[in-house]
């Protein structure tokens, strides 16, 4: 704990709060593919499985949105809390006797999870604004990035410590481990996190949960649709389609979508050196649309590869690795512009907006992933990845924009 205690204030914050967001990744990922792994063992179907998270992404709109007010007028410190401590009760419920663990049970510990999941985003996003100055916009890139990316990449390794606890300790067991693990890291968080981080000067009032900014409605909209791009084919459809046209084994499928995400999250550590911050400019309204600009037109040339017969797998897991690549800089773009355009009084309530259109978005291309390509096939499912891509860059052309350089 000494190396610890003599680091300034504000790098020892940044440090607790990446190390709780980390913790609550882990167990994130972890328990998304236990409950995977579990139900499919059980025979229940992929888009069966899919229904088991709907309450995951329904209760992860609410909470963005109310969750940004209470951690304006409670504290930043005290919603990341309170996810943690909600996710521990999320996997306890999981503990509970095989006959208890009926799909309602478990779509209910998947909404308290998925709170504690948006809760905890939520306030660890918003912190960092706190603890970097406004003139200090390329290392507030930089941190939003390293976080962000950090996230995505343990999120994957959290794929594979779900089904290694599984294997080692069975369903139960792992549930367990977890809680009783992540316990832990809230009893310390409880005790070393700032008191006061985040709260709002001003009691905010209920009516001002609904952003009042223009560059932070444009941006949450583009969000919108750039997340229900992804997950319009990534939620259900691409891994059935792995799964049914591939022929390969859930243990394939699984790897293959956690060692992406694990890139995808390597990637947008790297995002500031892609856009340009070397050069000595930070991203602005003009970058964000260039960047989905770019990713538009992937998803339907991969459609277009499919639908004239050239082999299914250079296509398909070629342009997914693309894929990867070109939304992982256009989400940690996303993610430095919102601290960025938020308010430092109160920046929970504007992160929180945003990030309620985040899981909106989510929630649609989760819909529509399972309905659409039961109905239509995946290539259906790409075009419409595409046409929300293409909405999100022309929404992103209403972004303000700036000229000013680089501060160091």
């Amino acid at each position: 704990m000494r190396p610890f205690s003599q680091l300034s204030p504000d790098v020892r914050q940044y440090l607790l709060v990446t190390g709780n967001y980390w913790a609550f990744t882990l167990t994130d990922g972890a328990l998304r593919m236990l409950v995977v792994l579990h139900f499919h063992s059980l025979g229940y179907s992929p888009l069966q499985i899919a229904a088991l998270f709907l309450f995951y992404e329904i209760f992860g709109v609410v909470t963005n949105l109310v969750g940004g007010y209470l951690g304006a007028r409670l504290g930043l410190n005290r919603t990341m809390n309170l996810g943690l401590g909600l996710q521990v009760a999320a996997l306890l419920m999981l503990t509970v006797p095989a006959a208890w663990l009926t799909v309602p049970w478990v779509m209910g510990a998947q909404a308290l999870s998925g709170i504690a999941k948006d809760l905890n985003k939520m306030s660890a996003k918003s912190s960092i604004k706190l603890l970097v100055p406004d003139s200090q916009q390329g290392t507030l890139y930089k941190w939003v990035a390293i976080l962000t990316g950090s996230k995505n990449a343990l999120k994957g390794i959290g794929f594979f410590l779900g089904g290694a606890l599984l294997a080692l300790l069975g369903f139960t067991g792992a549930v367990l481990a977890m809680a009783a693990v992540l316990a832990l890291i809230w009893l310390a968080s409880l005790w070393l996190l700032k008191k006061d981080l985040g709260k709002a000067k001003a009691k905010p009032k209920f009516r001002e949960l609904l952003s009042k900014s223009r560059a932070i409605n444009i941006l949450s909209a583009a969000r919108l649709f750039l997340f229900g791009a992804r997950d319009v084919w990534f939620v259900v459809a691409l891994p059935v389609y792995l799964s049914s046209v591939f022929g390969w084994d859930f243990w394939l499928v699984g790897g293959f979508l956690a060692c992406w995400v694990i890139g995808y999250g390597i990637v947008q550590s790297f995002a500031p050196a892609i856009t340009g911050k070397r050069s000595g400019q930070v991203p602005d309204g003009r970058a964000a649309f260039v960047w989905a600009a770019l990713l538009a037109g992937l998803p339907a040339a991969i459609a277009l590869g499919l639908q004239a017969g050239a082999s299914a797998h250079w296509v398909l897991l070629g342009g997914l690795l693309l894929f990867g690549v070109l939304f992982a800089v256009n989400s940690s773009l996303h993610s430095y512009l919102i601290v960025s355009y938020a308010k430092e009084d109160g920046v929970s309530l504007d992160v929180g907006f945003y990030y309620m259109s985040n899981a909106l978005g989510r929630l649609i291309g989760t819909l529509l992933s399972g309905w659409v390509y039961q109905v239509y096939g995946l290539e259906a499912c790409l075009w419409i990845s595409s046409a929300f891509v293409l909405a999100a860059a022309l929404i992103s052309l209403g972004l303000p924009r700036h000229a000013e350089g680089l501060s160091r």
